[in-house]
């Protein structure tokens, strides 16, 4: 089997389930179960195969190794303890407790050692495929025929029955069996329970089956057989053409003498008297809680050793291979350091003002002419490039074992394009977008909300903003999706006026590496600016900016749009003669909450009381910009299907409109 003999196994193992038996217990809360039914084989694949360096855990050619089912936290911090990675006993002492290192589901970027941030189940599993493609990727760009190779690790995941019932694991599964990655290894952790009992009660899936027909290598065997993981680990490494679905049967709680095998252990503590008798059944001390003999911190340090040695000597043969392949050397820096090319802005399309153009397709050209200075900017669509003009033109697409093309076909599997971004996102080496519908935002939000929680810079572009989609209808037409999204923490939605702003708005997005952003873009031609008569587009990146006035000092009304509505407004302020109009474009509420008072006040002037806005969205949340005494020209019902001027005029967005809303400000 291994160097490791059966008693140190076993020995290990059965620490990890005396320390989250003890940490949920003493947090009077969590998930026992699932760490004690995996125990077993995080104890084999973490002491004889998984490839990463405690002392340094940034290090690029690391395997990653992600626990989706991240209600089972305790066996993820169980092992980062015990690996060395600077997570203090007295953390896991404090599992759940605000403050601490050690909270209810793993957080990227708040414990050292978390890859990705888990909980909502399935997300881990297609972040993962997202982190194996992205391997993939980055080997295509620098690995070169021979000798050393800086890219060569592998993605390793724990999921249990939960995760597989989720819709998120189907899409996610079928498109890294479809790409053929093989350095995918899943371990599927069958123990058959859910909180409510047996997964009979609502499940019946043949999981060997279901693998298989994504194309999947499946492999089967006793979650608690040293030998039998061993072994099928060993399998699973060597190359197959196909991502691994190792499947585990395991007894959920083990270790548990009447709770091992019940949903009683899933979701709850074991109670005190339970996990005296679980120790006892484990050969631990009954008395000693957080226990850890000294015999497995002499095997954890003398993995982390070994492990270190590895990493350094990646050091060393990647200096040297730097020096051998100088054009690799500087792929690697572009795609690893992420940083933008100097003048960015000079890189951007002129658009003629004379020629009407789609912000979706004024944002096709700004992406095909950044994707020339920028090799690591890659990204695709739900299906749907021809219609949200994302395809990076004489680039390539990512296929079956050929991954070094920049095109992305996610199919129609919004949810699991969202979640794939992350993966790639937190694994390093590309900078990443995704496009679809911005009515199917819905189908993708629990991924989006996910990279607005860990801070990542993924770009969605979302077309098709809004009831000018016409014909299609209410199903079509995104109503509420604005206001939606401005509510997340963390999100940038960004809503660009015309083909010049969507410019900015890209290089806005770009700079934007704390969170991800969202481009809502039209379908409709939208009329260029002349920015040698209004203000440059640069402007977008503050969120708001005057581009108009009829008169000087402070106006008597102020209208804002956002989007296809600034030329709407622009249209309206024009007709209101002997009135000192302001127009606002305001593409970002987020970029325009990051100013200062004084510019804030200077665009939206406080002694202004009326104000209009319009937007084709709901007016939820536009009192804050406009007032108690302002109005909206707004859509706070679901669109219709109908040629998209015929819908303006009846959903009053027209100029007559505005105005008249305008003059009953004035007059009020």
């Amino acid at each position: 089997m291994s160097k490791l003999s059966q008693g140190d196994l076993v020995l290990v193992a059965n620490t990890i389930r005396g320390l989250a038996t003890d940490g949920v217990q003493a947090a009077k809360s969590g998930h026992p179960g699932l760490p004690m039914g995996m125990a077993d084989v995080a104890a084999v694949l973490w002491l004889n195969h998984l490839k990463h360096d405690p002392a340094r855990p940034d290090w690029a050619d690391r395997d990653r190794f992600v626990l989706s089912g991240g209600h089972g936290s305790m066996l993820l911090y169980s092992l980062l303890h015990l690996s060395g990675y600077g997570l203090p006993l007295d953390e896991l002492k404090r599992f759940r407790q605000l403050g601490s290192l050690t909270p209810g589901h793993p957080e990227a970027g708040h414990t050292v050692g978390v890859e990705t941030t888990t909980g909502p189940l399935g997300q881990g599993i297609a972040n993962a495929v997202g982190m194996a493609l992205a391997e993939r990727m980055l080997a295509a760009r620098v690995n070169t025929d021979a000798g050393f190779t800086p890219v060569n690790h592998h993605t390793f995941v724990f999921c249990g029955d939960g995760d597989l019932m989720e819709g998120l694991s189907h899409e996610a599964c079928s498109l890294a069996g479809h790409l053929a990655l093989e350095r995918l290894v899943l371990f599927f952790d069958s123990n058959k329970i859910t909180i409510e009992g047996g997964t009979s009660l609502s499940c019946s899936d043949d999981a060997k089956r279901r693998f298989q027909a994504y194309g999947w290598r499946v492999l089967e065997i006793d979650g608690h057989d040293y030998e039998q993981i061993d072994r099928a680990i060993r399998k699973a490494l060597k190359p197959s053409g196909a991502p691994v679905v190792i499947i585990c049967r395991t007894t959920i709680g083990k270790g548990s003498p009447n709770k091992a095998g019940s949903h009683e252990s899933h979701g709850a503590p074991l109670g005190e008297e339970e996990v005296k008798l679980s120790k006892r059944a484990l050969g631990l001390p009954e008395d000693q809680f957080f226990y850890v003999p000294e015999r497995v911190r002499e095997l954890f340090a003398a993995r982390a050793t070994k492990l270190h040695n590895l990493s350094k000597r990646w050091e060393r043969d990647f200096a040297s291979w730097s020096a051998a392949n100088p054009e690799q050397a500087v792929a690697w820096r572009r795609h690893m350091q992420g940083e933008l090319p100097e003048n960015l802005e000079s890189v951007l399309p002129v658009f003629d003002p004379a020629k009407p153009v789609a912000t979706r397709s004024a944002s096709g050209i700004v992406i095909n002419a950044l994707a020339k200075a920028m090799p690591q900017l890659v990204g695709g669509s739900a299906d749907l490039a021809p219609s949200t003009m994302t395809l990076i033109k004489e680039a390539g697409s990512v296929k079956p074992g050929n991954y070094s093309g920049r095109n992305l076909h996610f199919g129609i599997r919004e949810h699991a394009m969202a979640s794939l971004l992350n993966g790639m996102a937190l694994h390093g080496g590309f900078r990443v977008f995704g496009a679809t519908f911005f009515v199917f935002l819905d189908y993708c939000r629990p991924s989006v909300r996910l990279a607005a929680i860990m801070g990542l810079p993924v770009i969605y572009v979302f077309t098709h903003d809004s009831f000018y989609v016409g014909e299609d209808g209410p199903t079509h037409e995104p109503v509420e999706q604005m206001a939606s999204l401005r509510c997340m923490p963390n999100m940038t939605t960004i809503r660009p006026a015309d083909p010049t702003e969507t410019a900015a708005a890209w290089v806005a997005a770009l700079k934007n590496t704390k969170g991800p952003t969202a481009l809502l873009l039209t379908r409709q031609n939208m009329a260029v600016l002349d920015r040698t008569i209004y203000p440059a587009a640069s402007n977008l990146e503050r969120g708001a900016y005057t581009l108009w006035q009829s008169g000087a000092g402070t106006p008597e009304l102020i209208l804002i749009g956002s989007g296809s509505e600034v030329e709407l407004v622009l249209a309206a302020a024009r007709q209101l003669a002997g009135v000192n109009v302001r127009v606002v474009s305001m593409p970002s509420w987020e970029l325009f909450e990051r100013q200062t008072q004084q510019y804030r006040d200077s665009v939206l002037d406080p002694a202004c009381k009326r104000r209009l806005a319009a937007e084709a969205g709901v007016a939820f949340g536009w009192r804050k910009y406009i007032g108690c005494k302002g109005a909206t020209v707004t859509l706070d019902r679901f669109g219709a299907s109908g040629p998209y001027k015929d819908l303006a005029k009846t959903f009053g967005f027209t100029v007559e409109n505005v105005v008249a809303q305008a003059r009953k400000l004035l007059e009020a």
